[in-house]
């Protein structure tokens, strides 16, 4: 198979979030070429259970297991992060928050933000971790099929285009 977008983990925000009146058909992952970009992780486990309500060094545990789980299921490796985006809401969280990352990624050098905002889009959810990979070329042709269960089929046709109804002649 010829990769071109690689889109695993798909969903629905109308199931992830039903208190919202939202219906955005959205990925885990998506890999474009050699890039890999992934949904900001927080404290909730892939099968969407949430981790260390009230602790955001426990969050960020679980955001950076899930980042690592992400990546590898694209190809891609916790070393191959270049860029990472750092959400807390409260400034106070930083040095724990960034201590687990730093225990996450030493030696790889990502360029960084962070940054402190009002909220996330959950209550209980303190921080976020966003990252973008490159996965180095000589690597890229050596990649696997993705699994066949990360294909979630509940919205994998809706994000494609519909065809166009044909139209009666007029007579």
């Amino acid at each position: 198979m010829a990769y071109s977008h690689v889109r695993l983990r798909k969903f629905n925000t109308a199931k992830t979030y039903p208190e919202q009146k939202l219906d955005n058909d959205l990925s885990m992952s998506v890999r474009a070429g050699n890039f890999v970009f992934l949904r900001g992780q927080v404290g909730q486990a892939l099968d969407g259970s949430n981790v260390g309500i009230g602790d955001a060094a426990a969050q960020t545990e679980q955001a950076m297991k899930n980042i690592k789980q992400l990546l590898e299921e694209q190809g891609a490796k916790l070393a191959d992060i270049c860029k990472i985006t750092i959400y807390l809401t409260d400034p106070r969280y930083r040095e724990a928050v960034y201590k687990v990352v730093g225990k996450w990624l030493k030696g790889v050098y990502p360029v960084s933000t962070g940054l402190v905002i009002q909220a996330l889009a959950r209550p209980e959810w303190v921080v976020e971790v966003d990252v973008m990979a490159v996965i180095p070329d000589r690597r890229l042709k050596s990649i696997p099929e993705p699994a066949e269960h990360l294909q979630w089929k509940d919205t994998a046709d809706k994000a494609s285009p519909k065809p166009k109804a044909k139209r009666k002649k007029a007579r």
